[in-house]
């Protein structure tokens, strides 16, 4: 195990109570952080969650709380900042994993404005008073070092992960509130590193295709197409795993990535990369 990859500091998962967020906090706390706050809109996954941290937690002193909220409110937003800095002192990992899908898809000239405002108020407007909030905090936190075989050096005052996607740069026929969506959270991922990097403060996004979630697992059981659809599009034929995009994130966290900034990861299998035929 490279040492720089583990993580001994205060994290916060904002929409952790299932999916990606879920287990990246598991990531987080299998890497050594000594702290987890398990954040989102439904308290009773939230503390399920936070229970079944523990097992994965390899910090001695690790501590997991929980905290209900939503990020269309933006006094709930602050509270759940000032909440975790009130009772960890600072934050030193933020991931912002909440956001809804599109729903019924259909061409732009036949959008639901009515849906479009709500998947932009929560995958957009939500994550940038989150973001917003993660950063005022962060400046004000003192600079943490890491000491390698190389010497010493500045890591800054904390990190932010987004949960973006591939369709943060490509477009899905019929899914356009969620492309817009995801393209505009990238665009925030980038001026928060451009804005925020001489302060310390790094913010780079996670943009995973397909992935093994309940949700995706629930649509495969209903339509089966969806699986031939995977094979036909992903190189590799498959869905990813939750920790394939976990473990990044809790890469992109570390020590190990103190001069990634303002960077998207794409996590597709090669999917965008061609237009494939077959």
């Amino acid at each position: 195990m490279i040492s720089s990859t583990q993580l001994d500091g205060i994290a916060l998962i904002v929409g952790s109570g299932s999916g990606i967020g879920r287990e990246a906090a598991f990531s987080l706390a299998e890497a050594g952080a000594k702290a987890v706050v398990f954040a989102d809109k439904n308290e009773g996954t939230a503390k399920a969650s936070s229970d079944e941290s523990r097992k994965y937690a390899s910090n001695k002193d690790y501590q997991t709380m929980t905290f209900k909220m939503d990020v269309q409110d933006d006094k709930s937003v602050q509270d759940m900042v000032d909440f975790v800095v009130k009772e960890f002192g600072r934050i030193d990992y933020a991931v912002n994993a909440a956001g809804v899908d599109n729903g019924r898809h259909a061409p732009i000239a036949e959008t639901n404005v009515d849906n479009f405002d709500r998947v932009m108020n929560i995958n957009t407007r939500g994550n940038l008073i989150c973001v917003r909030a993660q950063v005022a905090a962060m400046r004000k936190q003192e600079p943490k070092t890491w000491s390698s075989r190389n010497g010493t050096r500045d890591i800054g005052r904390g990190v932010i992960i987004n949960l973006a996607s591939a369709n943060s740069f490509v477009g899905l026929p019929g899914k356009g509130s969620y492309t817009i969506s995801k393209h505009a959270f990238m665009g925030i991922t980038k001026m928060a590193a451009l804005d925020h990097s001489p302060e310390g403060i790094r913010v780079n996004a996670v943009c995973p295709t397909w992935v093994r979630t309940p949700l995706l697992d629930e649509e495969l059981r209903k339509n089966p197409e969806v699986q031939g659809m995977i094979s036909a599009i992903v190189p590799i034929k498959r869905a990813a795993e939750c920790e394939e995009v976990s473990d990044t994130i809790a890469f992109l966290c570390s020590p190990a990535a103190s001069y990634i900034n303002g960077a998207s990861l794409l996590i597709d299998a090669a999917v965008t990369t061609t237009v494939r035929l077959f």
